[in-house]
């Protein structure tokens, strides 16, 4: 049985407090998505339950329980307070997928700061952009990544430190930067989270920049019931659950379902940090016994490519549910998966803006290749007229899709793009 049910019986008698309740939260309440990640999990009793296992180029692993997550991300909100950041500023996360990444996040929401998650393969102009609108305060990234800021910084005038995980202490620094070692440093035991609220900003993502200017989408703490919900409803993760989650936390849905929903679930999940190829995203399932897969369209395409015997070699019986987003799902896909892999891929589909998932298909409910799905229960969708916005009830009629506004994760406003919200 899925943890969703019955989707009609969900859709019937939905309400958002079914999250609240289950999250112990109560409207006016404190809520802090660090803290929920973390220090919530351990107090349920889960403290030396595996949070993260993280692999890296050359088979190099590290595996962290959900009390060391507590305690790093408690040493990373220490150090960040400790050089004057206030609640609110933007620090900018601009990383490979390390665990100084996904603990970061954590770490830097503790401290009532926000959170400005950017992709590690972003140039300098498209740093630049992204950096200056947000009028960031700090950085934290890799020695590797740090020319890219230093070659933009004499035009953000804003940006006070950049904050390196992994010195080269043979090296000076210039004046703006700080070394932050996680592996050398002890770690903090208590950490006073900061009493952020249901409105409180959380997290700045921003957008590809596919239609003008990229666009920070600002969400708030309270996004957390409707990324907690789907996240198990949807993505159907249970107790004993190893998942994966292949997206970067740069964009959405690597930070809502690949580092708050899994851990605001309690789920030990796996990240593999050492680029695509079709073999190693085999072995890497089999090696971890993987139980929940959500990727994409362009990395299921590109395994299709791999060919149909390369799959065989590897033992993936542990695969329970497979999910995907980030693009239109071609139904070749979902077929090819459920011939090969001997399991459809469950489309879902949402945007930076909406914060969580939208429209999907249900486990235990037959999919229709190439079809989306379902609006999850809350969310009333339609599809509108492309000049007018008006509902469109004529079957086969294109569109828009259009939301009903006012769900938890729902974008709060575009960063200094008051026009455009």
């Amino acid at each position: 049985m899925s943890n969703i049910g019955s989707y009609e019986d969900r859709v019937k008698n939905f309400s958002w407090t079914i999250a609240e309740k289950e999250l112990d939260y109560k409207p006016g309440d404190v809520i802090n998505i660090g803290w929920y990640c973390s220090d919530r999990i351990c107090k349920m009793g889960k403290a030396g339950k595996t949070a993260l296992i993280w692999e890296g180029l050359g088979g190099k692993e590290k595996t962290y329980n959900y009390n060391d997550i507590r305690k790093a991300s408690n040493t990373i909100a220490t150090f960040i307070r400790s050089l004057g950041i206030e609640p609110g500023e933007r620090v900018c996360l601009f990383m490979d997928k390390v665990p100084e990444l996904y603990i970061g996040l954590i770490g830097i929401l503790k401290t009532g700061c926000i959170a400005q998650p950017l992709f590690s393969a972003f140039g300098d102009e498209s740093l630049l952009v992204r950096l200056e609108n947000a009028e960031t305060t700090a950085v934290i990234t890799q020695r590797k990544h740090a020319p890219k800021i230093r070659k933009i910084l004499d035009k953000l005038p804003h940006l006070k430190h950049i904050i390196i995980v992994d010195p080269d202490e043979k090296k000076a620094m210039n004046e703006k930067e700080v070394a932050f070692s996680l592996d050398k440093m002890p770690w903090v035991e208590e950490f006073d989270a900061y009493p952020t609220t249901a409105e409180s900003p959380s997290v700045l993502h921003y957008t590809s920049g596919t239609t003008g200017m990229p666009k920070g989408v600002k969400h708030v703490h309270y996004a957390l019931i409707a990324q907690y919900l789907t996240t198990k409803w949807v993505l159907d993760l249970r107790d004993d659950d190893i998942y994966w989650c292949t997206a970067d936390p740069g964009w959405v849905t690597g930070t809502s379902y690949g580092i708050i929903g899994p851990w605001a679930m309690g789920i030990t999940q796996c990240v593999l940090d050492s680029g695509f190829s079709a073999e190693a995203w085999y072995r890497f399932i089999e090696k971890h016994r993987i139980t929940m897969w959500y990727s994409a369209p362009t990395a299921i395409r590109s395994l299709m490519k791999a060919g149909d015997d390369l799959p065989k070699q590897f033992d993936m019986s542990c695969l329970r549910h497979l999910a995907s987003v980030g693009e239109p799902l071609n139904a070749e896909a979902v077929v090819w998966s459920e011939r090969v892999i001997g399991k459809p891929f469950y489309d879902t589909y949402w945007q930076t803006e909406t914060g969580s998932i939208m429209l999907s298909n249900y486990p235990g409910m037959k999919i229709k290749p190439g079809s989306m799905g379902k609006p999850f229960p809350g969310i009333t969708a339609g599809v509108v007229d492309v000049d007018t916005y008006e509902q469109i009830t004529q079957p086969g009629k294109a569109g828009l899709i259009g939301f009903r506004p006012g769900w938890p994760s729902m974008m709060r406003m575009y960063w200094n793009n008051e026009a455009t919200y």
